[in-house]
């Protein structure tokens, strides 16, 4: 859908609404009618369309013969603040002479609040002003669905203290991947707006959006760090419950070859007994008794003599035994030192 806005300007929030001078074309959602509407009309190339159609095209500038254009990545709009998995979309942005041109393949929450006039003390008077206003925004929306995505992680791992389940692993998998794309949106958004700086052919208007720039260059750094921290810490979570994980299995598989073993003796005399020859007490009639309270005994006593309680006090005493031998070598040197020449 394209929608011809005359983009409503406010230095201040109590300064009266101007319009801009220049018009925003607001291209979102768009289909194969709209890219053809956008070729024809405003002359633009199909192979920079096909770009900013790319789920995966890089931030980047280039120069024209008719026009300046810029693609920059953004938050989409799609589960923002409803669910965990986050993403990034391409924007086109198009400058031709007194025309703003915004092309996206999807929504975003970054356009949305400039459709809106929902932003203050942007500098949006000039077209420069509008371009590095919406890369501001869209590092404000980032630092803030990076919060969003931290407290998203905490509450999992609340729930993995709990129980682990296969739930909220995948849960987990799916916040790294929105941090991975996060990451790579702003490292590339982050070398757009350094070329901005130096780039002859985007001029800025004056000293108020060369300071606006460098205030967004140091948020996004500031969101690429958040990024980086955040995905540092889950990485070392994920594998904190992987060895959670393959702990619990080896204890579960501990247990069941104890229970195994443990019931080899008793197996063992009943399949004995289950020979068809002589064997004593074979003529008792209640010798099957003697014979259940054997094997029950015994698979007893080998339970608990393979048990962890059993090795986990022969690991303490060995420890407390080391320790008493310590302390009397210590006591031993003392008295020699203290004996007289």
């Amino acid at each position: 859908m394209i929608t011809i806005r005359k983009n409503l300007v406010s230095q201040n929030p109590g300064d009266p609404i101007q319009e801009a001078p220049y018009t925003w074309v607001d291209a979102r959602d768009i289909n194969r009618d709209d890219i053809s509407q956008l070729e024809e009309q405003y002359a633009i190339s199909s192979e920079l369309l096909a770009d900013i159609m790319d789920q995966d095209e890089q931030a980047r500038i280039e120069k024209e013969d008719d026009y300046i254009a810029l693609i920059v990545r953004l938050p989409a709009m799609a589960d923002d603040c409803k669910g965990i998995n986050q993403y990034a979309v391409p924007l086109g942005i198009v400058l031709i002479r007194d025309t703003v041109i915004t092309i996206c393949q999807s929504d975003s929450i970054v356009l949305e609040d400039f459709s809106k006039n929902r932003y203050r003390q942007y500098p949006v008077q000039t077209m420069e002003g509008f371009v590095i206003s919406i890369l501001g925004r869209a590092v404000m929306v980032y630092i803030r669905l990076l919060k969003y995505i931290n407290r998203q992680k905490s509450q999992v791992e609340e729930q993995l203290h709990k129980s682990i389940m296969n739930y909220e692993l995948i849960q987990l998998l799916q916040i790294q991947k929105s941090l991975v794309y996060f990451s790579t949106s702003l490292t590339t958004n982050e070398a757009l707006l350094e070329r901005l700086q130096r780039t002859p052919y985007f001029k800025l208007a004056g000293e108020e959006e060369r300071d606006f720039l460098d205030d967004v260059i140091t948020d996004n750094k500031q969101a690429i760090e958040m990024a980086n921290i955040y995905s540092s810490i889950l990485t070392g979570t994920m594998d904190a419950f992987a060895s959670v994980i393959s702990n619990n299995m080896n204890v579960i598989m501990k247990r069941l070859t104890i229970i195994s073993i443990s019931l080899m003796i008793p197996t063992f005399v009943t399949g004995f007994y289950g020979m068809n020859i002589s064997l004593p007490f074979m003529g008792h009639p209640f010798a099957w008794i003697g014979i259940l309270s054997f094997c029950g005994l015994s698979a007893l006593i080998g339970g608990w003599t393979l048990s962890d309680r059993r090795n986990a006090r022969l690991v303490q005493r060995s420890v407390l035994g080391a320790r008493e031998s310590g302390r009397e070598v210590r006591r031993k040197k003392k008295k020699k030192r203290s004996l007289p020449d």
